[in-house]
């Protein structure tokens, strides 16, 4: 629990965010001393098997909590404009909310507009920062809470917490532990906020690198990167689209993997492919399938996937 400075009254916090991610946060303040007046999510869409449309995480725990909910189309539209203002903010709030916010919506609140980003800024700005960190195999990622600025998380830092990346964590846990991280450290802010006691730090925009968004296109495995690389990959690409290959005829998503050092051959070679085990070689090194999904099927392990498939070493898989 985060104790209020003496004599800082408590803000009217309007609170843009969409996916899980972002309903850590959404809860913490709910439940804090100050008033979140409306939630602005992005709009339903259909989602899952039937493409049935479905309320958005934090529009969910919103109605729950019996917090107002926004869902413009047009961020622009004054009558969303019209709207906000209406409910005189304080702060705004970010997390993940997934769109551009406008200069004339970073103007409607007194104290102006604050940012969970998670990565240890100016490291990874844009849309994907903990899938890229994964897959680019980083050690230690973060949260940074940031003021939201025109220019794509490029606001001055108000706070950090870090975090280590296990070498198997994939990013949806990865994901999962900077949320409730993340929120806890939001929280300090809006209290340093509150009592005007607030630090802003600038960011080094020469030590910026980019999180772009991740496309389908990623999942194709190529069996002549090396293993280490295909398994940050494979941890990297989740919940979607994951990484895929084609073994026989049947492509496959692959959940989990473990890297296999000194095993040679030509890369995409099946090397065991028996009981648990199904080997594969890379360009250096070999990866152990853990966990894969024929298309249509449910995850399984190799034994089960074996069971059903004809597959055996010398088989070679393509790029």
């Amino acid at each position: 629990m985060v104790s209020a400075p003496p004599g800082a009254l408590p803000l009217r916090i309007v609170y843009f965010g969409t996916p899980a991610f972002a309903v850590p946060t959404l809860t913490a303040l709910v439940k804090s001393r100050h008033a979140v007046v409306a939630l602005v999510s992005q709009p339903d869409r259909p989602s899952g098997r039937g493409h049935r449309v479905a309320a958005t995480p934090t529009k969910t725990l919103a109605v729950l909590c019996g917090v107002p909910v926004l869902q413009p189309t047009r961020l622009r539209d004054e009558a969303f404009l019209a709207e906000v203002a209406a409910f005189r903010p304080d702060l705004g709030v970010v997390a993940a909310y997934g769109r551009i916010l406008p200069d004339a919506l970073l103007g409607i609140p007194r104290l102006g507009l604050i940012n969970v980003h998670a990565s240890l800024l100016p490291a990874y700005r844009g849309a994907a920062p903990i899938h890229r960190a994964v897959i680019a195999g980083d050690a230690v990622t973060g949260v940074t809470i940031m003021r939201v600025v025109s220019e794509l998380d490029a606001g001055p830092m108000m706070a950090k917490v870090e975090l280590p990346i296990g070498a198997d964590a994939t990013s949806v846990e990865i994901e999962a532990q900077l949320a409730t991280r993340g929120a806890a450290l939001l929280l300090e802010v809006v209290e340093h906020l509150a009592a005007g006691t607030a630090v802003e730090t600038p960011q080094d925009d020469r030590a910026a690198t980019f999180a772009p968004k991740i496309v389908k296109t990623e999942g194709p495995i190529d069996w002549s990167l090396s293993a280490a690389r295909l398994h940050n990959l494979v941890r990297g690409l989740q919940p979607w689209p994951l990484a895929s290959t084609t073994i026989g005829a049947v492509r496959c998503l692959i959940h989990r993997t473990q890297v296999v050092e000194g095993a040679e051959a030509e890369p995409g070679t099946v090397l065991e492919a028996g009981g648990d085990a199904l080997i594969i070689a890379t360009g250096a090194g070999a990866l152990r399938v853990l966990q894969l999904q024929p298309d249509g099927r449910r995850p399984m392990t190799p034994r089960e996937f074996l069971s059903g498939h004809r597959v055996a070493a010398g088989m070679r898989l393509p790029s």
